[in-house]
């Protein structure tokens, strides 16, 4: 078994997705309920597999920091993209394969969204280190 990290994003370039990607603060409350059930269920099914590790969706709000120097953490919401405008949650698998975890990846991107429509959003697949590389000079 290996675990992946399955990151929903929210990219502009959903050229597969009918009409665009509709921002989900556009949506209607049973479109949007209908979304996060269907997130359920899919969880749901892993979970049966014993395949689901966790998940997590995530707040809009985000900011970056980085050390600049003792006392000067600088704060930026720009002007490079920001992981709040792209990455909408993200769950953990424990999968027999890449190919499994690709599998899953894909069910996920089936969510509906506004009309019910499958909103084919982009599911980045990341495996997690089975261990810590070693780093030598």
């Amino acid at each position: 078994m290996a675990k992946y990290l399955l990151l929903k994003h929210y990219r502009g370039d959903h050229e597969i997705a009918p009409g665009g990607l509709v921002p989900m603060d556009q949506w209607t409350p049973d479109e949007v309920e209908a979304h996060i059930a269907f997130m359920r269920q899919v969880a749901d099914e892993l979970k049966a597999n014993g395949e689901f590790v966790d998940e997590q969706a995530l707040s809009p709000e985000g900011t970056f920091v980085r050390y600049d120097g003792e006392g000067r953490p600088p704060v930026t919401d720009g002007p490079f993209a920001e992981t709040k405008d792209l990455i909408a949650g993200w769950m953990v698998i424990d999968v027999d394969s890449q190919q499994r975890a690709y599998e899953a990846a894909a069910r996920l991107s089936a969510a509906p969204g506004p009309g019910g429509t499958p909103i084919c959003e982009w599911i980045e697949v990341r495996p997690f280190y089975g261990h810590v590389p070693t780093v030598t000079e």
